[in-house]
C-alpha cells in the first residue's frame, strides 16, 4: 500500500527486455533502506524489490503489468517516481493507493500559473466515472486532488512542491501517464451492483397491471 507521496525522483539505469517481460533497474537514494521481496512504487506501479544494490534496485516486470502501463516505454535515462510502501504507524499523506495501475492517460493541456500548473489529463470514459470533483486520483505515483471532471478528461492543479519534486513537473502535453483511481469507489460500484437486478430481471420483475375482467367473466 502507498499513499502518492513521491519520496524521490529515480533514474531507469536499464531496462532488460525478455520474451513478453522485462527487468527494470532503478537508481535511488531510496533503494539502500529496502530489502529483498519489499514493495516499491515506479510511476504508480507496484513491484517487487528482486535485486537491491547501493543506490539502485531491480524489478521484474510482467506482461499484463507492460500492457496496461508506461513501464512498457521507459529506457535508461528516463526519470520516473519511486515511492517504498507506506508503514502501518507512518501518517498517510495523500491517499489510499494499491499500486495497480487503471489505465494510461495523456496529458491534454497545461496552464502554467503564478506558483502553480493547472492540467488536463485525458482518460478511457470506462475511469472517468470513478473520478469525482474534490476526489483523489493517483497520476504517474502522484496523490492529486481533483479540480474538475469531464467525461473523458479531468483536471488537477500542482503546487510547486510536486513541480518541483515529481515528474509531473516535466510533462508535456502528448505525454502518458499511469492513473490509479481511488479503490474506494470501485469497491461501492461493486458492492451495489450485487444488489442491483440487471435489466432483463427487471422487466420480469415488473408488476403485471390488472385486467378489468378475468377471463371466463362476462
Amino acid at each position: 500500500m502507498f499513499t502518492g507521496i513521491v519520496e524521490e525522483i529515480g533514474t531507469v539505469v536499464a531496462v532488460e527486455r525478455g520474451t513478453g517481460d522485462a527487468r527494470i533497474v532503478v537508481a535511488a537514494t531510496v533503494a539502500d533502506g529496502v530489502r529483498l521481496g519489499d514493495s516499491i512504487a515506479v510511476d504508480g506501479v507496484c513491484l517487487t524489490v528482486t535485486v537491491q544494490e547501493h543506490g539502485r534496485f531491480t524489478a521484474d516486470v510482467m506482461p499484463e503489468t507492460l500492457a496496461r502501463t508506461t513501464l512498457g516505454e521507459r529506457a535508461a535515462g528516463d526519470r520516473v517516481n519511486v515511492e517504498r510502501a507506506v508503514r502501518a504507524d507512518g501518517r498517510l499523506d495523500g491517499h489510499l493507493v494499491q499500486g495497480h495501475v487503471d489505465g494510461v492517460g495523456t496529458l491534454l493541456s497545461r496552464s502554467p500559473g503564478a506558483r502553480w500548473d493547472d492540467l488536463v489529463v485525458g482518460c478511457p470514459p470506462a475511469l472517468a466515472r470513478y473520478v469525482a470533483e474534490k476526489g483523489s486520483i493517483c497520476v504517474g505515483g502522484v496523490s492529486l486532488t481533483v479540480t474538475s471532471v469531464g467525461p473523458d478528461r479531468f483536471g488537477v492543479s500542482l503546487i510547486p512542491t510536486t513541480l518541483a519534486a515529481t515528474t509531473l513537473g516535466g510533462l508535456a502535453p502528448g505525454d502518458r501517464v499511469n492513473l490509479e483511481v481511488d479503490v474506494i469507489a470501485k469497491y461501492v460500484e461493486r458492492l451495489l451492483g450485487a444488489h442491483l437486478p440487471a435489466p432483463d430481471e427487471q422487466a420480469t420483475d415488473a408488476p403485471v397491471p390488472p385486467r378489468d375482467h378475468e377471463e371466463g367473466q362476462a
